[in-house]
């Protein structure tokens, strides 16, 4: 089968842009009060699964330069794709405009928040969204190989809208930005906000950072030998997973989102799948003492300790930067209407689901290829609805050490009994593990006398071949 003709593609990401500005703008109009990122994320998802195939599914300036500068797009395509995607946006935006009775939407800095703290918003976000781009469709260990990338797409979009969402709007896309500022100053008669063209600025900047990051992340993409992930590349994985988990906390918490848990669920999957074939995907301490502790050379106690510090530095990192960006810091770690006997109960519980989900899910010999992103993030989902009101639904010693140092300072040593529970609970979780997976140990041990009986044979061949040479 052929290559798309350059006029298709152009097409499919005028189509793609259109339909996701008309979501957007729809949702904005509509004054959707819960779900509009959660359908946006969804519109994008769907579009990248239908036209991906013919265009790559970019519709997004940001996404098309970063895929440019990563040398996985040309750059003829990045000035066409950008000019298809602003025309579908703005004639989506016009359209859906007129729908809704010549109704205008302003864009801007939510509430009383400033330029720069919306700016970084939409810079940290749109870098994510680039960067999951990057690793799921355009990656040599997972392009044309694994279907997750439109959900890890699409749903990267729902990670920022409730957080980040709440200080800037959530473009995350240039074509957004323009679309909803100059539809608007058409329909409304007005002059268009200089804010657009302030969120492009952050989002360009956005993706120049991705682009140069995934070049650190996949270095075997850019040579035809094989080579093994280096170290820094696994630690440069853990941080920035780590980093956009904790933010998403962060960012969801302080603004008193109106779905925090399946925003910061949706944040963790996203990261999953784009950064598991790095460094196995932790971003949380306790799952890396179940992966250590669960043996079968899944991971070393040297990795693990280099993992931990790695975590533990992004999510204080995360925790500082989403209060520049909210303006705002946590009343406690612990709810004050709980018992320190529920929180420890709660946390080792939710958080051995989390960290057994990813030893049975993402460390078995028949691990899963497709969902095992999904699966890891929805325990989230599961634990942040479950235990929010009595623990606060922490599941991650990254998070609490976040929650903890943005706290009240006489609460800090909170996180003393948070991250003892959370490590205790990978252990605990390794101890399950072991004894409902027994298959594992025994595929593992036969695996390793097949090499030995393989590698015996193969050293008295060796000498069998050096007799009959010197005879």
């Amino acid at each position: 089968m052929g290559e798309p003709s350059a006029s298709a593609r152009y097409l499919s990401e005028f189509v793609g842009t259109f339909v996701l500005v008309a979501t957007v703008c729809g949702n904005v109009l509509g004054k959707e009060p819960v779900w509009a990122g959660v359908s946006i994320g969804c519109a994008l998802g769907v579009m990248v699964y239908c036209l991906g195939r013919v265009s790559g599914g970019h519709f997004n300036p940001a996404v098309s330069l970063a895929c440019g500068l990563a040398g996985k797009c040309p750059m003829k395509d990045v000035v066409f794709y950008t000019i298809s995607q602003v025309w579908g946006g703005l004639l989506a935006g016009l359209f859906t405009m007129a729908m809704y009775k010549g109704q205008g939407t302003g864009l801007a800095p939510v509430g009383d928040y400033s330029w720069w703290q919306a700016g970084l918003a939409e810079l940290i976000y749109t870098a994510m969204l680039c960067l999951v781009v990057l690793n799921t469709a355009t990656s040599k260990a997972h392009a044309g190989k694994h279907q997750f990338y439109g959900i890890s797409i699409g749903f990267t979009i729902i990670a920022g809208a409730y957080g980040a969402g709440n200080v800037s709007g959530g473009c995350f896309n240039p074509a957004v930005a323009l679309s909803l500022d100059f539809a608007s100053a058409i329909v409304t008669a007005s002059s268009p906000s200089f804010y657009s063209i302030l969120y492009v600025g952050f989002e360009i900047l956005a993706a120049i950072a991705a682009a140069g990051l995934y070049r650190m992340l996949r270095p075997e993409d850019y040579t035809e030998d094989e080579i093994q992930v280096p170290t820094y590349s696994k630690l440069l994985a853990e941080f920035l997973g780590t980093y956009m988990l904790v933010l998403t906390v962060s960012l969801n918490v302080m603004t008193e989102s109106k779905a925090g848990a399946f925003s910061i669920a949706c944040s963790l999957m996203c990261m999953i799948f784009a950064l598991g074939s790095v460094s196995g995907a932790h971003f949380n301490p306790a799952v890396t003492v179940a992966v250590v502790a669960s043996g079968r050379g899944k991971c070393s106690m040297q990795q693990g300790f280099e993992y931990i510090i790695v975590q533990l530095l992004a999510g204080y990192a995360a925790s500082q930067t989403g209060g520049a960006i909210a303006g705002g810091s946590f009343e406690s770690l612990k709810p004050a209407s709980s018992e320190w006997y529920q929180v420890i109960m709660a946390e080792a519980l939710f958080t051995c689901v989390l960290a057994f989900t990813v030893l049975s899910v993402a460390t078995v010999h028949d691990s899963l290829t497709h969902y095992f992103g999904f699966a890891i993030g929805m325990c989230v989902t599961i634990g942040g609805f479950a235990i929010g009101g009595l623990s606060g639904g922490s599941l991650n010693p990254a998070v609490s050490l976040g929650i903890a140092t943005k706290a009240n300072i006489d609460l800090i040593w909170q996180f003393v009994p948070y991250a003892l529970t959370e490590a205790f609970a990978g252990l605990l979780a390794a101890a399950v593990f072991r004894m409902t997976q027994p298959s594992e140990f025994v595929a593992r041990k036969s695996i390793e006398a097949e090499k030995g009986s393989a590698a015996g044979e193969e050293q008295q061949q060796n000498e069998t071949n050096g007799e009959a040479v010197t005879v």
